[in-house]
């Protein structure tokens, strides 16, 4: 099916992100696009790099302006070509050096076009450990930039707290507006047939982690309090995704005593059916913005036990109340919460309600009334 031609009536929106494969921002981030084009938008979906499966699959009223660039740097002269000739009223732009070059490009192109940055992660606990040149070189670049944009978006107050915290912007610059995690997609996803020996069986009850196997998932702490559960109750334990600490994990399972039930099976085309399946999932991340696997989970119905990291964690469980919080790296801590959790988990229904915020429908109408543009422009 064609695009259909625009007229100089039919509502636009400009967005600018940088797509380098399948990730927690590229997904977020044409969630929320679809949520606008199915609502009448025109987007311009300007893009820095133009990688990943994603991009195959949008709507008509979506147009892709790849810009001919690959680094962030780069983008400012053909960024500011596209702002002098199109004028958008308003460009949303996803991540921080994309943010940047947009707003010197704006700078460049001579326009008054509003920028509205969105912001993922916690910033500090992300460069916690770094060294003061590599802080530094984050932190500085966004003080003497962000004072240029009109609105910064963040993903949790965490991330908001944390932004104004390295910006020195004020707190009415800087609004919070839920990630669209759930979709008619996701929840379809999750009814999915799935076969695998380990499901379905009460007496070993299957516990769930997902991510990327790197520092930041501290999939470590998860297999050692996942092997001190098992001295108080059988389960068996899977972790979904790829990454270099892959050895290192199975290498720790087997040295605990627990290589016979831990499964890495590496990266999940389909991680909802596993979520909806098993019977308690764990975030053992050292940092998040906004957690989508924990909210993925409970909009499963899973009853979930999460780090109390910065940040995402406590809002999304409402300080607890969907969810124990336990300190992050503390395997004891985080073992009691897991066994408690299976022996009295909350109902699959009041998982799901809990992040009902979460739903594509209410972030994009958050998302609109942050950019200052009709939830309804066909209607407006």
């Amino acid at each position: 099916m064609s695009r259909p031609a625009p007229t100089s009536d039919t509502p636009r929106l400009s967005v600018l992100i940088s797509f380098s494969g399948a990730g927690g921002v590229e997904r977020m981030m044409l969630n929320l696009l679809e949520e606008f084009a199915r609502r009448g938008y025109h987007i311009d979906l300007l893009l820095i790099r133009a990688e990943g499966e994603h991009l195959s699959n949008l709507p008509d009223n979506v147009k892709l302006i790849r810009l001919g660039v690959e680094h962030t740097l780069t983008s400012v002269l053909p960024l500011a070509r596209y702002l002098r000739r199109q004028r958008p009223p308003v460009l949303l732009v996803a991540k921080d050096r994309a943010g940047r070059a947009a707003l010197w490009a704006r700078r460049l192109a001579g326009v008054d076009t509003r920028i509205a940055i969105r912001l993922g992660t916690n910033l500090s606990a992300a460069l916690a450990g770094k060294s003061w040149l590599q802080r530094a070189s984050r932190i500085l670049p966004m003080r003497w930039s962000y004072r240029m944009a009109e609105r910064v978006i963040a993903v949790s107050r965490g991330v908001a707290e944390d932004t104004m915290e390295l910006t020195g912007l004020p707190a009415e610059r800087i609004s919070v507006a839920h990630n669209p995690v759930i979709t008619p997609r996701l929840l379809a996803l999750a009814q999915e047939p799935l076969e695998h020996p380990w499901l379905n069986d009460p007496e070993n009850p299957l516990i769930l982690g997902v991510g990327r196997l790197t520092r930041q998932k501290d999939f470590p702490t998860l297999i050692r309090a996942f092997a001190l559960a098992r001295v108080q109750r059988p389960c068996r334990l899977v972790i979904l995704g790829d990454g270099k600490q892959r050895n290192e994990l199975l290498t720790l399972a087997e040295e605990l005593g627990v290589g016979d039930a831990v499964e890495l099976p590496g990266f999940a085309a389909n991680p909802y059916a596993w979520m909806r399946r098993a019977d308690l999932f764990v975030l053992s991340s050292r940092w998040e913005g906004s957690p989508n696997v924990l909210t993925e989970a409970m909009a499963c119905g899973t009853a979930v036990v999460a780090t109390d990291c910065p940040s995402g964690p406590r809002e999304t469980l409402r300080d607890g109340r969907f969810g124990p919080l336990v300190p992050m790296g503390d395997s004891q801590a985080l073992a009691q919460a897991m066994v408690d959790t299976l022996a009295a988990p909350p109902t699959a229904e009041a998982m799901a309600a809990a992040v009902d915020a979460f739903r594509v429908s209410r972030s994009a109408d958050e998302y609109l009334a942050i950019l200052g543009l009709p939830k309804h422009p066909a209607t407006a």
